[in-house]
């Protein structure tokens, strides 16, 4: 198999959506809700934070091209895994960081990518990031597709997702899309 998926919570899914479309390799990305308690959630409920989801990106990716270490590594420089529930300005368990794996390979190199960003003190603190099953997927709502694509002049996007392409841009050229 070529293709594989993995899910990641690093804040406002708007965010993380953005830079994975740009990513050589990435076949699909998705915006979408997991881990939470409720089935099928609406935004506005996963926003209340009483359902326990997280804003999440389910991308797929080939492997001949691109291993899931490149995928993490890219997802922890973009976002701060040491704030608990928080990610700037967003604040609340569905901004949490997360890896949420589909077999145990994926577990074991979340573990590994973990450990290894630890032990080369790449950040201040400690890695809050979790490491769970995907459990309770479902796609968010049609409009949060695509978001940043389709709406770059929106304020968040201008202040909070276009800096963070622009660091994606600037320190992973060597895997932007041709």
């Amino acid at each position: 198999m070529t293709i594989e998926s993995i899910t990641i919570g690093g804040g406002c899914f708007w965010c993380v959506e953005a830079v994975f479309e740009l990513v050589r390799g990435v076949q699909r990305v998705e915006s979408g809700y997991s881990n939470g308690q409720t089935l099928n959630p609406t935004y506005e409920q996963v926003c209340s934070g009483r359902t326990g989801h997280v804003e999440v990106l389910k991308i797929e990716f080939d492997t001949r091209v691109i291993q899931l270490k490149d995928i993490l590594n890219i997802f922890f420089a973009l976002h701060d895994p040491t704030t608990l529930n928080q990610q700037g300005n967003d604040v609340g368990t569905q901004y949490r960081s997360g890896i949420y794996f589909e077999s145990a390979l994926q577990e074991s190199t979340a573990r590994a990518v973990i450990k290894d960003l630890t032990e080369q003190k790449i950040f201040d603190q400690p890695i809050v990031t979790e490491v769970e099953p995907l459990l309770n997927y479902s796609s968010a709502e049609a409009y949060h597709q695509n978001y940043f694509t389709n709406h770059p002049e929106q304020g968040y996007c201008s202040y909070v997702v276009a800096p963070k392409v622009a660091k994606f841009r600037k320190n992973f050229a060597h895997w932007m899309k041709p």
